[in-house]
């Protein structure tokens, strides 16, 4: 348990270090109205070391946080297929290294930016559904079904606001309000649940008496 829980303050640092220090190395790089896959923008200032430094190691971390959790979490059937759909995260952080966007990010353009494009709606998509299949573990409460389905829906609905042309100068701060909401639910469930074994009494995916 004592693991796990430095993994998610390790992800955690590693996560905040490369959106923090990769912006403060991108010159007129704004948070605001930039996607955080144009920190390692093909041709951009400092993309690889932010690709292979930042990307990267978050996408492992949080691939071995899943890994880590995988006998506790208490979810079985569909709701674990749900579980091992939030492999999409970890799964697009590496991709984006290995296929970086254009600069500007657009929707079409170079064959890089393409994957890169496939891999994002993928990635929203797959962790949307597993979201909602998480919803159906048979151990939890009734509130935690509504928590991630709502948590769902909104990680789905930033998705589509930040692709709108009208919200073009906001869908930076979209696009990480959609991280900030789901990675935070994610991070303190998975720290409630590693405080006792095999189920944390008081998780958010708190199990049933």
């Amino acid at each position: 348990m004592r693991l796990q829980r430095c993994l998610i303050l390790l992800f955690v640092a590693v996560y905040l270090l490369m959106l923090l220090g990769g912006a403060a190395l991108k010159p007129g790089y704004s948070p605001l109205s930039q996607y955080i896959s144009e920190l390692g923008a093909t041709g951009s200032a400092h993309a690889q070391v932010i690709s292979l430094l930042g990307f990267i190691p978050v996408g492992v971390l949080a691939a071995l946080l899943l890994f880590a959790f995988a006998r506790t979490v208490p979810v079985r059937g569909a709701s674990r297929f749900g579980y091992w759909l939030l492999l999409c995260e970890p799964l697009a952080w590496i991709g984006s290294a290995l296929a970086p966007c254009d600069p500007g990010c657009p929707i079409g353009g170079s064959l890089s930016q393409s994957l890169h494009t496939l891999l994002g709606v993928f990635t929203y998509l797959g962790t949307a559904l597993g979201l909602v299949l998480l919803a159906s573990a048979p151990a939890i409460r009734p509130g935690t079904r509504v928590l991630w389905i709502g948590l769902a829906g909104l990680w789905l609905l930033l998705f589509v606001l930040m692709g709108l042309e009208p919200l073009h100068a906001w869908r930076g701060l979209l696009q990480r309000l959609a991280e900030w909401s789901v990675y935070s639910v994610l991070c303190i469930s998975a720290w409630r649940l590693s405080a006792s074994a095999p189920v944390a009494d008081n998780a958010i995916t708190h199990s049933r008496q």
